[in-house]
């Protein structure tokens, strides 16, 4: 890649600012001064900048404890997004939001640069199973549960693949596992119930677990394992 592009990518400046930092001879590759930002360099390359070294990795994959109140989109003109919660290289390489929870939603969410893995973790006929802890008004019973087990028809006529709910020992909780995603699906499955949610949190997306250490708007990078759960998930 070239090198004014990749400290573009790394968030360092635009590509005019990054060449102006090549020219005033700031940044060393492999421990030799580069001025010209056509010269191509490798991920792996020694990048330093003002002597102090940058990652250099274009590949970024982490998690984000969603807090209530954020959009999750890469960007809006009025509201606060997920991605306002992260440093800025984050943007600049063009990590992206994998799926989406609604606004006053929180929990796990997935951020990568890997768009072939983000669509393979929400593609309809992949089925990754989400779990969420809900709160609603009343009480959840069994016949929520099996309603949930056989699939529901909403009064949209949209039609939900059978998903789990599993009721809790305070009565107005549970976790419900989809493998799907349709728009604001626990919250319109349950208000067919007449069961109003209170509160939603996603506690995992396949293998991934929240990181109980995280607390709201928190977030960090996946271990290579976790990667390659996602990837076999």
């Amino acid at each position: 890649m070239r090198l004014d592009k990749l400290l573009s990518n790394l968030g360092v400046a635009s590509r005019a600012g990054c060449r102006e930092l090549l020219k005033a001879g700031r940044v060393q590759v492999d421990g030799q001064t580069v001025r010209d930002g056509a010269a191509q360099v490798s991920e792996k390359a020694a990048v330093l900048l003002d002597g102090t070294a940058l990652d250099t990795r274009l590949a970024r994959h982490l998690m984000l404890f969603k807090p209530a109140g954020v959009l999750t989109a890469a960007e809006d003109g009025r509201q606060q997004t997920v991605m306002d919660l992260l440093p800025g290289v984050y943007r600049s390489c063009g990590c992206m939001p994998v799926g989406r929870l609604d606004k006053d939603t929180t929990g796990l969410l997935v951020l990568t640069t890997d768009g072939e893995l983000a669509h393979r973790l929400i593609a309809p006929g992949r089925h990754v199973d989400k779990v969420y802890f809900v709160r609603v008004e009343g009480t959840l019973t069994a016949e929520d549960a099996a309603a949930f087990a056989a699939g529901m028809t909403l009064g949209d006529g949209l039609r939900c693949m059978p998903a789990g709910l599993e009721r809790l020992p305070e009565p107005d909780t549970a976790l419900v596992t989809l493998r799907e995603g349709k728009y604001h699906q626990i919250k319109r499955m349950l208000a067919c119930r007449g069961k109003p949610v209170r509160y939603l949190k996603r506690l995992s997306m396949g293998p991934l677990r929240l990181d109980e250490d995280l607390g709201p708007g928190e977030w960090r990078e996946l271990t290579a394992g976790e990667i390659q759960a996602l990837t076999s998930a």
